[in-house]
């Protein structure tokens, strides 16, 4: 494999290590599971090709005393290396595994996000040509044979990297849910965490409205005790955080749907928007939010503050980033 086919390839490779990273952060229906194993296969595959990388252009750029070059791309190699070490040790450890403050799914993802600023300096001075397909023709840098051959033994590479990971997993006992997420023990309360760490003083239920607004006939202000007034529902949903862990457990609250009916919404609406005190809002279809829940309690007791109080989004088949905390207003749309 030429290095010109070597670096489109990594480019390839990171390219769709992100795409499928941050699609996952939304996937958590059991049908997304697919996405998951991709993402393993191609962090074993891209594993493999920053080493091959490393070993090809690494002695030739010493040898030339090419230094500014090579301190960017050692960054790049060391956070490209540090973002798959973080996926691989989370499975392979077969537990929760915290690195300070962060669990070392989280730290995974933060070196990925990082690596992207300098993918783009690394790639903007003369790397962009090398990203434009080639013309046809081997002589002219087109998919050769030999080229092929690479790219499937890294594929294949990538698969057992990936198998060899769960494989100590399985030799730890760990379990997972088809998400990465680890469980913890049914009927908890859920540990308190943020996406992006917000936090807010606690709201008072006293003083605390929850609006409805947008395509509805009747718009809303009620209080806490007008919306349990609408009736309470409970389901037993799994709280899937994209920090590692997945805990199933009991929630009660007002079902969506008789919040959309004592609006009466138009018949022309499409979707429902909750949203936080903080800002932060997931966004469904109508059929779907209809079955979400606004829940006030957790496992019988009143949610504690950290997990959203006075009042939360329950999304079933949605990971936690969009089980909204500390809801205030819900628009139709």
């Amino acid at each position: 494999m030429s290095a010109a086919a070597l670096d489109r390839l990594l480019a390839v490779l990171v390219a769709a290590q992100l795409a499928t990273g941050l699609l996952s952060l939304r996937a958590g229906s059991p049908p997304t599971a697919p996405l998951f194993v991709l993402h393993g296969v191609l962090g074993g595959a891209l594993l493999v090709a920053v080493a091959w990388k490393l070993k090809r252009s690494v002695p030739p750029a010493l040898r030339s005393r090419r230094w500014g070059r090579l301190a960017l791309g050692a960054a790049l190699a060391a956070l490209t290396l540090a973002a798959l070490a973080g996926g691989f040790i989370w499975v392979a450890s077969g537990r929760i595994l915290t690195l300070g403050p962060f669990s070392m799914l989280t730290a995974h993802v933060i070196a990925a996000l990082l690596l992207v600023p300098i993918a783009l300096v690394h790639l903007l001075p003369r790397r962009w040509r090398l990203l434009r397909p080639p013309a046809p023709g081997p002589r002219r840098g087109g998919l050769t044979r030999r080229t092929a051959l690479a790219t499937l033994g890294l594929g294949a590479l990538g698969v057992l990297a990936w198998a060899a990971a769960n494989g100590l997993e399985a030799l730890t006992g760990g379990v997972r849910r088809f998400t990465g997420s680890r469980w913890l023990p049914d009927g908890g309360i859920p540990p308190p965490t943020t996406f992006f760490g917000e936090s807010v003083e606690p709201l008072d239920p006293a003083t605390w409205r929850l609006r409805v607004s947008g395509a509805v006939r009747q718009p809303l202000e009620l209080s806490l005790a007008e919306l349990a007034a609408l009736g309470q529902d409970a389901d037993d949903a799994v709280l899937d955080c994209t920090g590692g862990w997945a805990l199933r457990t009991s929630w009660t609250g007002a079902r969506l749907g008789r919040l959309l009916d004592a609006a009466e919404i138009s018949v022309a609406s499409r979707v429902v928007t909750i949203r936080s005190v903080t800002g932060w809002y997931a966004r469904m279809p109508i059929d779907e939010a209809r079955r979400a829940l606004l829940a006030t309690h957790v496992v019988g007791q009143p949610l504690p503050h950290g997990n959203g109080a006075p009042c939360r989004l329950v999304a079933p088949d949605r990971r936690g980033l969009e089980w909204v905390k500390w809801v205030t207003e819900v628009e139709v749309g």
